[in-house]
C-alpha cells in the first residue's frame, strides 16, 4: 500500500528530478517507510512505500524487469501474488523479493494488458515500457485504489492523489463548476469528474495507455448482475457463499505486518472478525462510538459500542474505543479536507478517527464496506422501482430518489451566482450514463430492476465509499482491505438470483402500484442480504444476524441544532464564505435556517456545505494549500 504518482513529457522533452520529488513528497503520509523516484528522458515515475509484504529493501519502487524494459510504481496489494508468482516462475521469470509489486512487474512483462484480468486484489499503478514509449495507467475492479490524471500542457501527470499533481506548475486548481452542480446533487460525483477543473479519476476496471501521439482507454472488467438460468437451492448457495468468503477473509489475513478489523454492532464487520478470529491466535479490532446525551429521536441509537464490545468478547479480540463529541467534527475539519481533497457521499469524520485510531497499532485494517452494495442490502431503495414497465420511468424515478441534496428543479436558484456557466449540464444525462454499462438484452422484470439498482450504486454510492475510506486510512499510514470484494465472492454474488438476497420482493410486486399496500416494505427492516444472513448464523448470534441495519454515522441533526450550531453558522451565515461565489446566499441559508429550527432534516446539506466550504479555503486558495498537511 503506497502512493504513487508521474509525469510523461509527450513532446518527448527530459522530465526534472526537481518536480517529480517534490510531487512524491506530497504523498509522504500514504508511504512513511521509504521513497523512490525514476527518472529517464521524457518520463518520471515516483513512488512513497507503506511496507506490508517483504520489508527489506528489496521491495523498493519504482521497479524495473531484469531485461530492463518495463519500469512500474505500483499502489495496491494483489492477494493471488503467490499462486501468479509459481506460474510465472515455471515460465522462467526470476524474482529478487517475495513482495506482490515484483508480481505485478513481471507479469505484465509475461502477459502485457491481460495481465490485469488475472490480479484478484486492489490496487493503482503505472508502467512504462521503454521498448515502445508506452505509459499504462491501471486502476482494480471496484476503484478501492484512487488513481487521478491530468493534462499539463504536453505532459501527462498522475498521481494517487489530486494535492500531488497541484505540485506542478501547470495544473491549477480551480473549481468545476459542472462538477459542483453533481455532487450537490448526488451528494457524489458519479463520471469520471472531480471538484478541480480537468483532472479526472480514472475509472475503475479501466487502463489508460498514452504514446506521443495517443491515449487509449481500455475498460477490463465491469459489474454484471444477473439472474441465473437455472438456479441452484438455497442450501447449495449457502454452502459456496461460506466457502468463498472464507478463503477471501483468509487470503486478506496475509501480511506482513500487524493487522486488525474495525467491528461495529453489525453483521457485516461481525462476519470479518468471526472468520479472522478462527485462522488468527488473536487480532485488535477497533470501534467508534458517539456521545449521545444531546441526541434525540432515531440518533439516540446510533452508539454501538456495547454491540461491538459484546462481539470481542465472543471473538476474543483486543478492543479498542473511542467517543466522538461534537466538537471534534470542527477540530478536524482542516485535516480533513486536505486528505478527502473533494468530498463525496456522506459524512466521514468518523472514518477519519476510527482509522487514526487503528494506525496507532499497526498497519492493515479489514473493513466490512460493500456488503451491502453486493448482497442487496437496501430493499426501500430498490423496491419502490420495482412497479415500473420500462427503463426510461425506471430511471426517472431512482433519479429522484438519489437526489440527496439540492433537487434538479431547485437547480437555478440554488446555483444563481454561475448558472449562465452551468445550466446547459443535466445530471440527468451524468445519472443515465452511468447505466451504459448494463445489459439491454435482459427481460424486463421486478428482478431485473432489482439488479439495475444494485449496478447503479456499486458503480457510484460503493466507489465513493471506497475512494474515501482510502483516503482516510492512508492519511494515516494505514491500508483497509475490503474483503467483500474479493473478484471470486464478487463474481458468485453477481449471478445469485434476487430471491436469496430480498424476502420481500413478491409481496412488493403483488401489492402493484399501491403505496399504502407496499409502504410496510419501504422501511428499514430485516429484510436484505438473506443468504448473507443465513450463511453467518453459524457464527454469530441470532440478533446479530436479524439486526435492523443502522449504518455507520454520528448523530449530526441534533449536534447542528445543539452544540455545533455556531460552527454552522459562523460559516454559513458569514456573506463572505467561499461557498456564495457559486451558491446563492438566500437559498442556501433560507435552507439551513429550516434545519437549525427544527423544520427540516437537512444534515446531509449542511455536512456538504461545510466540507465545500473548507474544499474551497483548502485548496482554491492557494494560500491554504498545505494548512491540514500538519
Amino acid at each position: 500500500m503506497c502512493g504513487i504518482t508521474g509525469i510523461f513529457n509527450r513532446n518527448h522533452e527530459p522530465t526534472e528530478t526537481r518536480l517529480i520529488e517534490a510531487m512524491t513528497n506530497a504523498l509522504e503520509h500514504r508511504g512513511p517507510d521509504g521513497e523512490g523516484v525514476w527518472l529517464e528522458g521524457p518520463i518520471a515515475l515516483g513512488h512513497r512505500r507503506l511496507a506490508i509484504i517483504d520489508l527489506s529493501p528489496q521491495g523498493h519502487q519504482p521497479m524495473v524487469t531484469r531485461d530492463g524494459r518495463f519500469v512500474l510504481t505500483y499502489n495496491g496489494e494483489v492477494y493471488n501474488f503467490r499462486e501468479l508468482r509459481t506460474e510465472l516462475e515455471a515460465r522462467g521469470h526470476g524474482f529478487h523479493s517475495t513482495t506482490d509489486s515484483e508480481v505485478v512487474l513481471n507479469a505484465f512483462a509475461e502477459w502485457g494488458l491481460d495481465a490485469v484480468q488475472r490480479f484478484n486484489g486492489m490496487f493503482a499503478f503505472a508502467i512504462w515500457d521503454k521498448t515502445t514509449s508506452e505509459l499504462m495507467l491501471a486502476r482494480d475492479r471496484y476503484g478501492i485504489k484512487p488513481l487521478y490524471y491530468t493534462m499539463a500542457g504536453n505532459s501527462l501527470v498522475f498521481s494517487s492523489e489530486i494535492k500531488a499533481l497541484l505540485k506542478h506548475p501547470r495544473v491549477a486548481a480551480e473549481m468545476d463548476q459542472e462538477a459542483l452542480v453533481e455532487y450537490l446533487t448526488f451528494q457524489n460525483i458519479i463520471s469520471e469528474r472531480t471538484l478541480f477543473k480537468n483532472i479526472k479519476m480514472l475509472p475503475a476496471g479501466s487502463m489508460l495507455s498514452v504514446t506521443r501521439t495517443e491515449e487509449k482507454h481500455f475498460k477490463y472488467w465491469d459489474f454484471s448482475y444477473q439472474e441465473p438460468e437455472q438456479a441452484l437451492s438455497t442450501d447449495e448457495y449457502i454452502e459456496e457463499l461460506e466457502y468463498l468468503f472464507r478463503q477471501s477473509v483468509n487470503r486478506q489475513l496475509v501480511s506482513d505486518v500487524e493487522l486488525g478489523a474495525y467491528l461495529s454492532g453489525g453483521m457485516d464487520s461481525g462476519a470479518i472478525t468471526a472468520i479472522s478470529s478462527l485462522q488468527l491466535p488473536y487480532i485488535k479490532t477497533f470501534t467508534c462510538g458517539f456521545d449521545l446525551s444531546s441526541a434525540s429521536g432515531i440518533e439516540q441509537t446510533f452508539d454501538e459500542r456495547r454491540e461491538a464490545e459484546r462481539m470481542s468478547y465472543l471473538f476474543k479480540t483486543e478492543h479498542y474505543e473511542m467517543v466522538l463529541k461534537a466538537g471534534d467534527m470542527e477540530r478536524c475539519m482542516p485535516s480533513l479536507a486536505y486528505h478527502v481533497e473533494e468530498p463525496r457521499v456522506g459524512q466521514c469524520y468518523p472514518n477519519y478517527y476510527v482509522s487514526r485510531l487503528a494506525s496507532k497499532f499497526g498497519k492493515v485494517v479489514l473493513a466490512g464496506t460493500a456488503g451491502d452494495e453486493i448482497f442487496a442490502g437496501y430493499p426501500w431503495r430498490y423496491y419502490p422501482q420495482v412497479q415500473h414497465k420500462n427503463v426510461d420511468e425506471y430511471q426517472q424515478s431512482y433519479y429522484g430518489y438519489w437526489q440527496r441534496i439540492f433537487k434538479e428543479k431547485d437547480h437555478q436558484k440554488a446555483f444563481s451566482p454561475i448558472w449562465n456557466n452551468v445550466s446547459h449540464f443535466s445530471p440527468f444525462d451524468a445519472f443515465k450514463d452511468v447505466f451504459k454499462g448494463v445489459s439491454s438484452s435482459q427481460k424486463l422484470t421486478p428482478e431485473t430492476l432489482v439488479n439495475h439498482s444494485l449496478y447503479f450504486e456499486a458503480k457510484t454510492f460503493l466507489h465513493g465509499l471506497l475512494v474515501i475510506e482510502d483516503k482516510l486510512s492512508m492519511a494515516h499510514g494505514l491500508e483497509t482491505r475490503v474483503p467483500f470484494l474479493d473478484n471470486d465472492l464478487v463474481d458468485f454474488a453477481l449471478k445469485l438470483p434476487t430471491s436469496v438476497k430480498l424476502g420481500c420482493l413478491d409481496k412488493v410486486v403483488s401489492a402493484g402500484s399501491k403505496q399504502e399496500d407496499i409502504s410496510r416494505y419501504l422501511q428499514k427492516s430485516r429484510d436484505g442480504k438473506l443468504i448473507l444472513r443465513d450463511m453467518m448464523k453459524k457464527f454469530l448470534p441470532t440478533d446479530v444476524v436479524e439486526k435492523v441495519k443502522q449504518g455507520f454515522s454520528a448523530p449530526d441533526a441534533s449536534w447542528f441544532q445543539g452544540e455545533s450550531m455556531e460552527y454552522v453558522k459562523n460559516i454559513v451565515f458569514n456573506d463572505q464564505a467561499n461557498i456564495y461565489n457559486y451558491l446563492d446566499k438566500k437559498y442556501v441559508q433560507n435552507k439551513v435556517s429550516e434545519h437549525l429550527s427544527g423544520q427540516v432534516n437537512h444534515r446531509l446539506m449542511i455536512w456538504s456545505l461545510l466540507s465545500l466550504e473548507q474544499f474551497c479555503t483548502t485548496f482554491l486558495d492557494h494560500r491554504a494549500v498545505d494548512h491540514g498537511a500538519h
